[in-house]
């Protein structure tokens, strides 16, 4: 995931959140609390 140059996150079928890794850590969404709970705990 970290390399990917696309990921969209959906939720409720739309896309919420679209970017790289560093984009989405960076705009402090979704994508960065999730990742946050998963990798930071």
């Amino acid at each position: 995931v970290r390399r990917a140059t696309r990921i969209l996150i959906i939720e409720k079928g739309k896309i919420i959140e679209v970017g790289n890794h560093q984009q989405l850590l960076k705009n402090n969404g979704r994508y960065a609390k999730f990742y946050s709970q998963q990798f930071n705990s």
